[in-house]
């Protein structure tokens, strides 16, 4: 008599990966929004009034524009061009020595651009910042783990929290921001990612971040990994 196998075979359907990983930079890669404060308290001091925190934390994520407009608002200023622009040329300047003096990591987040890099996933640096404040904290990040950096004076005008910041990031390496995984920390970017139509990775630094369609919260990126990441997307 010919013994019948037990084994059962089963098919595994292959984990659907990232087409990319797009991350946000201030908040959620470096801890840098706590050394804008710097600055921004300082200027607000300079132009002859007080920073509330409150406005300071609407701040959050935005691109330079926006928080000069917002501080300007906050002191009663009037908001001219000249006026913004003798105030964007000092807060530049001031942040960037505060910059230069060194930008820490937010906890876990040197671990996961080492790991996803190892994978070879593409991976974006989406962030409001300036190029060249940013160049500085590539001195930090490491430029080898991006293939596109997309910059807020890059975007023409429309900044976080419209969707151009990410939509650019998805262009610029060829795949649907539908498939792709953002990482943020604010609800300013994490409203632009949502518009663009990427999964969010919410890890909140400085402000809560409220709950929503494709966003998944996490309390740190320690021990993300690109199949945690590549869970997150729809089916």
């Amino acid at each position: 008599m010919t013994p019948r196998s037990a084994a059962v075979s089963e098919t595994v359907e292959p984990l659907r990966m990232p087409a990319a990983v797009l991350f946000d930079m201030d908040g959620t890669l470096l801890d840098s929004e706590k050394l804008w404060d710097v600055p921004l308290y300082e200027l607000a001091e300079r132009l002859g009034g007080r920073l509330d925190p409150v406005t300071r934390e609407a701040m959050v994520g935005s691109n330079m524009t926006a928080t000069l407009r917002m501080l300007f608002a906050e002191l009663g200023l009037d908001p001219t061009p000249d006026a913004l622009t003798e105030a964007g040329t000092w807060l530049r300047e001031r942040t960037k020595e505060v910059f230069r003096a060194g930008v820490p990591w937010r906890p876990g987040a040197l671990e996961t651009l080492t790991a996803l890099r190892a994978t070879g996933v593409p991976m974006a640096l989406v962030t409001s910042t300036e190029r060249e404040l940013t160049e500085i904290c590539l001195d930090t990040l490491g430029r080898e783990f991006f293939q596109v950096t997309v910059c807020g004076d890059e975007v023409d005008g429309r900044n976080k929290p419209q969707p151009e910041p990410y939509l650019r990031a998805a262009r610029l390496l060829g795949v649907d921001p539908a498939a792709c995984v953002a990482v943020e920390d604010s609800p300013t970017g994490v409203a632009a990612a949502v518009a663009a139509g990427c999964t969010v990775l919410v890890v909140p630094c400085e402000v809560p971040v409220e709950a929503g369609e494709r966003r998944v919260p996490r309390d740190s990126l320690v021990g993300v990994d690109l199949a945690e990441l590549a869970a997150l997307l729809p089916d």
